[in-house]
C-alpha cells in the first residue's frame, strides 16, 4: 500500500516508495533477526560483534558510525557486551579521549556460532528476488543512502 496523501505526483511517488521501503526493511529485519533472541543479543549488540569480527578493532565513535547509532547508545551496547566478556575497551595510546574496542575470544566464538544462522536467514528472506534484482537493490540502496546530489 502506498500513501493516501493527495499531493503532487512527485510527492506521492516519493511517499509511496518510502512507505514500501520501510515496510520491507521492518519485515526483513524481523525475520532475519529472530535468532538473536535465543542468543540473548540485541540487534545493536549483534551489529557491534559482527563489525568487530569482520572489520577488526576500532575506535568507539567509528563503530557507532558504522552501526548508524549515537556514541551514547554505542556506550550502552558496549557496556553490556563488555560485562559479558564479549568485547574489551582500552584508552587509545595516541589520544586518551578515545577508546579502542576489540572483540574477545569469547565474543569471536559467539559471533561465529550465530552468524551462519544470520546468513541463512538473509538468504531465505531475499529468496524472492533474482540475483540481478538483488544487485539492483544493492545499487539502489547504496545510491539512496548516499543522499541527494548537490
Amino acid at each position: 500500500m502506498g500513501t493516501r496523501y493527495q499531493g503532487t505526483p512527485e510527492e506521492t511517488r516519493a511517499l509511496s516508495a518510502y512507505i514500501n521501503l520501510m515496510r520491507a526493511v521492518n519485515s526483513v529485519t524481523a525475520r532475519v533477526h529472530e535468532h538473536l533472541a535465543g542468543a540473548d543479543l540485541t540487534l545493536g549488540q549483534f551489529g557491534a560483534l559482527e563489525a568487530l569480527h569482520f572489520v577488526g578493532s576500532m575506535r568507539h565513535h567509528e563503530l557507532a558510525g558504522k552501526l548508524l547509532c549515537t556514541p551514547g547508545n554505542m556506550t550502552k551496547v558496549l557496556d553490556n557486551l563488555e560485562s559479558r566478556g564479549l568485547v574489551t575497551r582500552r584508552r587509545d595510546d595516541g589520544d586518551r579521549r578515545c577508546q579502542n574496542v576489540a572483540i574477545t575470544a569469547r565474543g569471536r566464538r559467539a559471533i561465529e556460532a550465530i552468524f551462519p544462522g544470520h546468513a541463512e536467514g538473509l538468504v531465505r528472506s531475499m529468496s524472492g528476488l533474482t540475483a540481478g534484482e538483488l544487485e539492483d537493490l544493492r545499487v539502489l540502496c547504496r545510491k539512496l543512502g548516499r543522499g541527494v546530489p548537490e
